[in-house]
């Protein structure tokens, strides 16, 4: 099950046992930034456009371990509806080369925690954390039980990630298929695997030693 994490003054922050996953990191004040450097992150995969990262940009702007892998583009038509599957299914079926881009970001990183934030911590994080644990054999139902733990402030709703999980495996396959199909390697496979095995994926890390 996912871990929460206190990272003030991030609100929506939790370890799936290696993968972390977080709104915006331009809020945390020093106590927050000391919180994430003691948990040892080896790299950030920020997925939000490059306007947000201009306006509020990440404190870690110019560290080598951030990466900017927007999931939406200025020149992307508009989506006029409110509702969330609708966007995300727009995500998904239009920009699959995307998701493979965060996917392997996060597979190519060197040992230790991978962080992946956007603004709130729910829709693109959401949408790349469900394919990351699902390409790596986590089942659906602790998919959605992940997108489902998010704060009061960026409540998310199960139905929504189980018909868009439904909606890939009867369009594409599985997720899976759906990278792979979309160019994600057998190496980026083999390094998520090996990152964050299924089993892992929904356990707490281990407790820190005390001495």
């Amino acid at each position: 099950m996912p871990t929460p994490l206190t990272w003030p003054n991030c609100r929506n922050v939790r370890d799936l046992g290696g993968l972390i996953r977080s709104d915006n990191l331009d809020q945390l004040v020093p106590e927050g930034l000391a919180a994430f450097e003691a948990a040892g992150v080896a790299r950030i995969v920020d997925l939000r456009d490059v306007w947000e990262c201009e306006t509020f940009p990440s404190p870690f702007g110019a560290d080598p371990r951030w990466f900017n892998v927007p999931l939406n583009d200025p020149a992307d038509p508009a989506i006029d509806d409110d509702d969330l599957l609708v966007q995300y299914l727009a995500l998904i079926d239009n920009y699959p080369h995307r998701f493979v881009r965060a996917l392997t970001a996060i597979a190519e990183a060197p040992p230790g925690p991978v962080v992946v934030a956007c603004h709130a911590g729910r829709d693109r994080t959401g949408l790349v954390i469900a394919l990351t644990l699902a390409a790596i054999g986590v089942p659906a139902e602790d998919i959605v039980t992940d997108y489902a733990t998010a704060t009061a402030q960026f409540p998310a709703s199960a139905a929504t990630m189980r018909s868009l999980l439904a909606h890939v495996d009867a369009k594409y396959g599985s997720p899976l298929d759906y990278l792979q199909a979309a160019g994600l390697s057998p190496d980026a496979l083999a390094a998520l695997k090996n990152r964050l095995n299924a089993e892992s994926a929904h356990q707490p890390p281990p407790a820190a030693d005390a001495h």
